[in-house]
């Protein structure tokens, strides 16, 4: 089971490109993809699926090309719950924010966590304790 594998995906060649989740269950095929604002780098692909009459939204961070066909690590099920903001349009930030949680993704900007207590806080400061 040779075949190329791919990671630096050329956005254009994504199009019309089959994708299929990690059991190997077709998706569907690749209809957009859209690029990170700040980077330009391609961030997620919309797939025609035929079995929910919708597109689908896939994070392509850890997704790969596999001898031509995108290969997403996540279950055809939790793709398909994936939200639907429809093709064609812009993602604003929320609509990431929410991809980014259904997909259980590190987020760019990090939530805040618990504030430091005050010890860590202090140790830090000090520099040496």
């Amino acid at each position: 089971m040779g075949g190329t594998v791919q990671t630096d995906i050329d956005p254009r060649s994504l199009i019309g490109r089959k994708a299929y989740d990690r059991n190997g269950h077709k998706i569907g095929t690749v209809d957009e993809v859209y690029l990170d604002d700040a980077t330009g780098a391609p961030e997620w692909a919309a797939v025609r699926t035929g079995l929910f009459s919708r597109d689908a939204f896939v994070p392509l961070e850890p997704s790969i090309l596999v001898d031509e066909t995108l290969r997403v690590p996540y279950d055809r099920a939790l793709i398909k719950d994936a939200p639907d903001f429809g093709v064609g349009r812009h993602l604003s930030p929320e609509q990431e924010l929410q991809l980014y949680h259904h997909y259980g993704l590190d987020i760019a900007a990090p939530e805040p966590g618990p504030p430091p207590s005050d010890r860590d806080f202090g140790r830090l400061a000090n520099g040496e304790s």
